[in-house]
This record gives C-alpha cells, structure tokens and sequence, in this order.
C-alpha cells in the first residue's frame, strides 16, 4: 500500500499530502512523514511545488487535530460524569492539561508525533483552551512540517533510509514518553496504596 501511494505523489502529489496529514492526525494509521519526505523530494526535483506543498501539508495537519480535538471536546460530558476515583484523576488530568499542556501539544506534533493524534483527543476532552490548543498546534506543525519537507528535499535520492530511520527515532522517542507516563502512574497508584495502608 505504501508503494502504490508514494506512486501517486508525482500526479496527485498536493491531494496526496493534505489528505495523508489529515489522516494522520486522527489516528489512522497513513504514513504521512513518508510521504511528506517524498514531496520533498519531489519540490528538490521540480515536480512539486515547495510553498504548495507546505501549504496543503500544514492546512491537511491543522485540519486533522481540529477535528481530532472537537471529537475529543464532544466525549467531555461522558468524562464529567464519571464519579470517585476517576472523577479525581479527570479533575487531575484536565489541571495538568490547563498548567502544561501547551508544550505537550507542541512537542506532539513533531518530536512525539506518534502521541500527537491522541493528544488531540485528550486535550478537547480536558476542555483545553482551544485557542491556546490552536496556537501550540499550529507551531509544533510548523516544525514538523519543515523539518519532514526539508529533510525529503536534501536527501531526496535516499528517501527510504532516511524514513526508516526517522521512524525508529520517532517510536522510539514515542515508547519512552509512555514507558515514563506509565511509571509515574504506577508510582502514584502505589504512594495512594500506603497511605491507606
């Protein structure tokens, strides 16, 4: 499927990033960093053009944590109905949102990108300033776009290493950040468990 996509770039190359942008900030699994190397790649070559491709990568991104954000927005009223325990983790959760949540968008989108279409979810869901969740967005976009363009359009001739690479830094990166998320929950679990005790 991968291949047959990256076939398209070169004709529908514009379409073909905004839509796998879009996609990709849902959660559905499209290897928009791929493809966005390729069109790098290509705007090297001249078959693309370098502003047209930002342009639609970042307005396919922008747009897919938008809608990634309502979709979590509109779940908060089930979440504000939870009751006990859940309810103080929600409570704690949506303080953390409000008090970090800015950089923790902004590093999603690029340096943990993996977390980021999630992220969205959580945020819309904790009822996060949307402006403020726009703003951190569109910046940590803005790198990402750069960095992935600019990547495919200086290495263009070994696009395939380059990504391989690229994502196993990304998941990598990815796994650390949950392993850490995890730890610190179960560190809090056992510190309520002694108290009690």
């Amino acid at each position: 499927m991968i291949d047959r996509l990256l076939e398209l770039v070169p004709t529908y190359g514009l379409y073909i990033v905004a839509i796998s942008t879009f996609l990709s900030c849902l959660a559905i699994p499209i290897p928009s960093s791929l493809i966005m190397l390729t069109a790098g790649a290509f705007v090297a070559s001249g078959d693309l053009s370098g502003t047209g491709a930002a342009a639609v990568a970042l307005g396919g991104a922008v747009a897919g944590d938008q809608v990634g954000y309502a979709i979590g927005r509109s779940a908060s009223g089930f979440i504000d109905r939870l009751r006990g325990k859940a309810a103080l983790m929600v409570g704690k959760a949506r303080n953390l949102t409000q008090t970090h949540g800015g950089m923790a968008v902004f590093s999603s989108r690029w340096l943990f990108s993996p977390l980021g279409p999630y992220l969205n979810l959580v945020t819309g869901a904790a009822q996060m300033n949307w402006l403020r969740f726009t703003a951190w967005g569109f910046a940590g976009e803005v790198v990402w776009v750069a960095i992935y363009l600019g990547i495919g359009f200086t290495f263009g001739s070994q696009i395939e290493a380059v990504a391989e690479i690229g994502g196993n830094i990304s998941g990598a990166l990815a796994a650390g950040v949950v392993t850490i998320g995890l730890w610190q929950w179960l560190r809090g679990v056992m510190k309520a468990d002694r108290q009690k005790g």
